[in-house]
């Protein structure tokens, strides 16, 4: 029997239209997990869809909506060339390419191509309403919160969803005064759609939970201590932290994204740690704190995206003397190992360092680590390569390493690769692992 809390996300988002009177919308997204499989169960209830930045490029979703589909891509990046190759295949998608310009995980693309892509959108929108559009709804402005996802309306006439744009820290914030002036924009949000429910998942999982605990453990916290997590996302790892020592500890959470910060605050207010997790917003370049604020200064998986050498050096400023300073990174210079049968060359590629995920020009994602650390002053280094494992139980997770892996297989490899997953997660004996690398030093 399945649970409001096991439904997928396609039933969320249906319930969310239902309750507000939809029968069919222009949607707009990023994520492959927020759309495939809405795409696959409920297809009519696309006038259109618009893919900003693909992650991955799902053909199944490509061949069903191909007539209705626009997809906005840079001409740079790990997947700019499958995406070109994807539309010539199939020449009833439109493309619209950004010039000398890569979308990461973290771009902000919206932002960055605000006209463009709100011109692109716009022609787009139109010359699907003449076909076969949405049907326009009342004008309406408010919020709420159906089956798990959070929705904000603004603008009147035919109903355009706004799906989360993975981490990109403006989302569709610059856009959505230009969309409403023509559309009844609906921005969806919460746990369980894009980055936040990818984050949360991650946090909670069992096979991620330890590197975190010895992380702490290997920092010494104390009761009384002042902690500042730089890049705290949803602030899943500080709500636990949070639970984990009993709220002996004031907990600051930073972030650039106020995307993630506004969910990471109701998450909050949710389990009712309001008095044990404070947040700001700001750069884990420029921290907003004065030198020597907090006894212990920690981060997870964030110097991949930023200048690493200008955030050590930022958290060790912010740091007291004798403090600590503990850095997570993932590790794109070591395999990620998956346990299932896989031919010999494919397993080479699919396990090959650096198969899953980005890092920035000046970013950090292996063993230079440990030397960036000493080099900014740390003493009593200790290191610390940890290998994260996630299992089936794992859904939210696995979706995104798949994600993440698919564009760099053809579509037989991909095939053969969920098949020896399928039949490995029959068997019981599934898992993939995500390394990372961990440094923490104490500040003279």
């Amino acid at each position: 029997m399945t649970t409001a809390a096991d439904l997928p996300v396609e039933e969320r988002i249906r319930q969310l239209l239902d309750h507000l009177g939809i029968d069919q919308a222009h949607f707009a997204g990023r994520l492959p997990r927020d759309l495939t499989g809405l795409v696959t169960t409920y297809p009519e209830v696309f006038a259109s869809l618009t893919i900003i930045g693909p992650t991955a490029v799902d053909l199944q979703t490509v061949d069903r909506l191909a007539a209705k589909l626009l997809m906005v891509n840079g001409d740079q990046g790990p997947i700019a060339e499958r995406v070109r190759r994807v539309v010539e295949r199939v020449p009833d998608v439109r493309l619209v390419t950004l010039r000398d310009y890569a979308i990461l995980g973290w771009t902000d693309v919206v932002a960055d191509h605000r006209d463009e892509i709100g011109s692109a959108m716009l022609q787009f929108l139109a010359r699907m309403n003449r076909t076969a559009g949405a049907k326009s709804v009342p004008p309406a402005a408010g919020e709420g919160e159906i089956a798990g996802i959070s929705y904000r309306i603004r603008g009147a006439g035919p109903p355009l969803v706004l799906l989360p744009l993975w981490l990109s820290p403006s989302q569709w914030e610059p856009l959505v005064p230009r969309l409403s002036e023509q559309y009844c924009t609906i921005t969806l949000g919460g746990i369980e759609l894009g980055a936040v429910a990818i984050l949360e998942s991650r946090g909670r999982a069992v096979g991620y939970v330890p590197m975190v605990r010895t992380l702490i453990d290997t920092m010494q916290l104390q009761p009384g201590e002042t902690v500042l997590e730089v890049g705290c996302g949803t602030g899943v790892l500080g709500r636990w932290l949070a639970h984990h020592t009993g709220g002996a500890n004031r907990i600051m959470g930073v972030d650039i994204n106020r995307y993630l910060l506004q969910e990471a605050l109701a998450l909050v207010r949710k389990e009712g740690l309001e008095g044990a997790i404070e947040f700001a917003e700001g750069s884990a370049e420029a921290l907003p704190f004065p030198d020597h604020s907090f006894d212990v200064t920690m981060s997870v998986t964030v110097i991949e995206e930023v200048d690493a050498n200008q955030m050590l050096a930022e958290m060790v400023r912010v740091t007291k003397p004798g403090g600590r300073v503990g850095v997570v990174a993932r590790a794109m210079d070591m395999p990620f190992l998956m346990n299932f049968r896989l031919r010999a060359e494919l397993r080479a590629k699919v396990e090959a360092p650096g198969a899953i995920g980005n890092v920035a020009e000046r970013g950090c994602a292996d063993a230079s680590l440990y030397q960036r650390v000493h080099q900014a002053g740390l003493t009593r280094v200790k290191m610390l390569p940890q290998l994260t494992t996630f299992s089936r139980a794992d859904t939210t997770v696995l979706q995104y390493l798949q994600d993440a892996l698919f564009p760099k297989l053809s579509r037989e490899e991909a095939q053969e690769w969920q098949g020896a997953r399928a039949q490995a997660e029959a068997e019981g004996t599934f898992f993939m692992t995500w390394p990372h690398h961990c440094a923490v030093g104490t500040k003279p």
